[in-house]
């Protein structure tokens, strides 16, 4: 059997079909602004003829690249965004090693001082215990204990003192100078 001329896929734009139903033939338009606009200019194209095709359809797709410039944009905003937000915390943590809110940094002041208040708390009990039972070398040997444990720790401590514990530097310049 021989296949008749109407049996054969119409051409889209050609004068015995000149739109094809897209609703049928594409998949479906997720942005529901952007269907309607299909759907007026192929009407509109139904109703004007295949004369005005090209012109419908330019107006259609200059269309369809605002929108995309638009989506563009909204994500290049959101990755410029997000870029300058990491960049802010990279710089907040590069300056004390930490985050904001997360507490002094170790060998900060406040940890040096937590430790040696700490220490000295616990040497008065520990002070006490060792005389009672074991005199002045228990003493002595506790204290040694006391002493010791600072050492190690001040020693753990980085020798140079960091960016936020640094008195802020007087100019020779200015006052009495």
């Amino acid at each position: 059997m021989m296949a008749r001329d109407t049996d054969a896929p119409k051409e889209p734009g050609r004068a015995e079909d000149p739109v094809p139903d897209l609703k049928k033939d594409s998949a479906p338009l997720r942005d529901p602004e952007l269907r309607r606009e299909l759907d007026a200019t192929a009407h509109t194209l139904k109703e004007l003829g295949p004369e005005y095709e090209a012109e419908l359809i330019d107006s259609f797709l200059e269309k369809v690249g605002e929108r995309i410039d638009r989506r563009m944009d909204a994500t290049a905003d959101r990755q410029v965004r997000r870029h300058l937000a990491e960049r802010q915390m990279s710089a907040a943590r590069s300056a004390t090693g930490r985050l904001p809110g997360e507490g002094p940094a170790p060998g900060s002041f406040g940890e040096r001082f937590g430790f040696a208040a700490v220490s000295l708390v616990l040497a008065i009990p520990l002070s006490a215990i060792a005389a009672y039972n074991a005199h002045l070398p228990g003493l002595l040997v506790t204290w040694a204990g006391i002493v010791g444990v600072n050492v190690a720790q001040a020693a753990r401590m980085p020798l140079r003192r960091r960016a936020g514990d640094r008195e802020p530097e007087r100019s020779s310049e200015g006052w009495g100078a």
